[in-house]
């Protein structure tokens, strides 16, 4: 049997201050699509999230809970891993930060840089945002307050701090970006940390003293200081594929220098962090850089980002128990754009479900195994000659996944939905049966065109894929991938197919 390709994604790692959010569902959601893509194309996916466990905001909300720091991380890290289930996930790793050995892999990682001499002591005096866990210059801030976390007060730090040198890595990042010219998708956002690049890097602090913060990874040979939490979760990245000790399973996944690997998704607001900081780190650490990040916008809400602080957060459990886990895949891929900020709306989601699952693909579905019950004894019938033209649709399909572009994906499988709708309408098979006419070709080309459908669907809402092939006769034991052709699941002439109950009843 042929080696698979190997496929790394993660996501960022989210706070765990607060309850999971429709946001990072968004975040999730979308590496899922990816990974289930990657998969169905042959390779052997490691599919990595999991929680941020370490910084003050966390220290700061146990203590104001009043319970334990253990209990709470415990308590809140399985409300995240809980949206596995809630959201139909196929993540195969799910990281802990207070995870003992990834404290032991993001002390090996400090020690690295510092031995390779991107670490310093100095003092750190700066304007820092606890919300964004980050410093922040004048010009970031509109009076005085970060504009992400507007109703949190700016903090003034005047302490002795570890610094990482990123104020070296400006060539270095640069000559990356220009030899990888899809490095960060999309174009805009590539742009925006190449300009950021280009004005300067300035030296980061990556510590905090214990007695102010005593909740983070211990600075290796200091036990008067620990880990900022941004060193301390990036670092996640790697240890979960068990750097340092499993060095083969790292290479192969993470992959080399000449050959890096690595795929992360992340927000426009971690765009500094996932595109330059971890990637001068990785260069400080003599590591492989990642191969490239996928960078989303927001889920807003009357022209606000949604924000634990803010307060105007959507529950994901709320609405996935309202309308099934498939319905808020959809929505979360194919009605918010790929690369920008979309808006959250309860009008516009269930017309978005009406319009495109309820009256589309469900009703087609029901529609085409519905005639073929009634007019083919419920086998599928004759191969056509007449057959659909799938090549174009496919090779757009995959352009788009290429480029995360889940939008234009979810509306090309719309579209060819759409279109085997019409050639119902337009060929009328009740009236062909009432004048005698053999319709088993045209029904083949029907059910046909729903495998595709279905197969397209299967890495965006894989449950009622799954079900369409079910339907159509087709096994899912032991096939794992389509070639070029998308024959997976080839229909069998005389299969039995079985229509099943409604895949998106109609919203009361």
């Amino acid at each position: 049997m042929e080696k698979k390709k190997p496929f790394y994604i993660t996501t960022t790692l989210p706070y765990i201050n607060a309850n999971p959010h429709i946001g990072f569902a968004l975040e999730i959601v979308q590496a899922d699509a990816i990974a289930r893509y990657q998969r169905l194309l042959g390779k052997e996916v490691i599919f990595n999230t999991g929680t941020d466990e370490h910084g003050l905001k966390i220290y700061r909300k146990a203590k104001q809970e009043g319970i334990d720091i253990q209990t709470y991380i415990d308590i809140y890290a399985k409300k995240f891993d809980f949206l596995k289930k809630a959201l139909n996930l196929s993540y195969t790793n799910f990281i802990r930060t207070s995870n003992e050995h990834h404290v032991h892999a993001a002390q090996e990682f400090w020690r690295r840089c510092d031995a390779n001499g991107f670490i310093e002591k100095r003092i750190y005096q700066a304007k820092y945002c606890v919300g964004c866990e980050l410093e922040k210059t004048d010009s970031e801030l509109n009076y005085l307050k970060c504009s992400l976390h507007p109703n949190m007060e700016i903090e003034l730090i005047n302490e002795e701090n570890y610094f990482f040198l990123f104020s070296k890595f400006s060539e270095k990042l640069l000559q990356y970006y220009a030899e990888n010219l899809e490095f960060v998708i999309p174009n805009h956002r590539f742009n925006e940390i190449k300009a950021f690049v280009e004005r300067g890097l300035t030296d980061f602090s990556i510590s905090r003293l214990k007695e102010k913060m005593p909740w983070g990874i211990a600075v290796p040979d200091d036990s008067d200081h620990v880990m900022y939490v941004w060193f301390d979760a990036l670092v996640n990245y790697i240890s979960t594929l068990g750097w340092p000790e499993d060095e083969k399973q790292f290479e192969t996944f993470w992959g080399t220098k000449d050959e890096p690997n690595a795929l992360q998704v992340a927000g426009k607001d971690n765009l500094r962090q996932q595109s330059a900081m971890w990637q001068a780190m990785l260069l400080a650490a003599d590591l492989p850089m990642s191969k490239q990040v996928f960078v989303h916008g927001f889920i807003i809400s009357e022209g606000q980002k949604m924000s634990k602080s803010l307060g105007n957060v959507v529950d994901p459990y709320v609405v996935i128990d309202k309308y099934g886990t498939d319905a808020v895949r959809f929505y979360l891929l194919g009605a918010l754009p790929s690369y920008d900020d979309g808006d959250w709306s309860t009008q516009r989601f269930e017309e978005f479900y009406t319009a495109h699952l309820a009256n589309g693909i469900g009703n087609l579905t029901s529609r085409i195994l519905t005639m073929v019950e009634k007019y083919d004894d419920g086998v599928v019938g004759n191969k056509t000659n007449d057959t659909l033209r799938t090549t174009d649709f496919w090779d757009k399909y995959n352009e788009a996944f290429t480029k995360f572009d889940f939008e234009t994906v979810i509306g090309l499988v719309n579209n060819f939905a759409r279109s085997l709708d019409e050639i119902i309408s337009e060929e009328k098979p009740w009236k062909k049966v009432k004048n005698g006419e053999d319709i088993s070709g045209l029904l083949y080309q029907l059910t046909e065109g729903l495998r595709h459908v279905a197969i397209a669907l299967l890495p965006i809402i894989p449950e009622s894929a799954e079900k369409i092939l079910s339907e159509l006769g087709i096994s899912l034991d032991g096939l794992e991938t389509f070639d070029k052709e998308r024959q997976w699941g080839r229909l069998k002439q005389g299969a039995k197919v079985e229509k099943g109950e409604a895949l998106f009843p109609r919203l009361v």
